[in-house]
């Protein structure tokens, strides 16, 4: 198997996250198979195209939220990895807090203004 997990949507709640904001977030390594879609549907004129990534970052973006690795923007590209026989990806990994281990009355990093 590719990924860990194959899902229809996030589980966790929006983070709010700007491109600005994540590309501030630095790339690190993960292996392929730590990894649950959050996209069921891929659609093969982007995985075959050249210019995938022209308007966008070039690593993907993963959210770990209770102890799993969400990847959120880049199904293409590590699909695209994977059939090159690579079992793992540089992907920009933000580490969303969960609403318990907020301190009461602190904002939502990704809603805070």
């Amino acid at each position: 198997m590719i990924f860990k997990a194959v899902r229809d949507g996030r589980p966790y709640p929006d983070h709010g996250l700007t491109l600005k904001e994540w590309a501030a977030v630095p790339p690190r390594s993960v292996r392929l198979d730590q990894l649950v879609t959050t996209k069921r549907v891929l659609a093969l004129d982007k995985l075959l195209a050249d210019d995938s990534t022209f308007f966008g970052d070039l690593f993907p973006h993963v959210v770990a939220w209770e102890g799993s690795l969400y990847l959120e923007d880049g199904l293409h590209r590590a699909l695209r990895a994977a059939l090159q026989q690579r079992t793992s990806i540089n992907v920009r990994v933000y580490d969303m807090p969960t609403v318990a281990s907020r301190p009461a009355g602190a904002a939502d990093p990704g809603t805070a203004g």
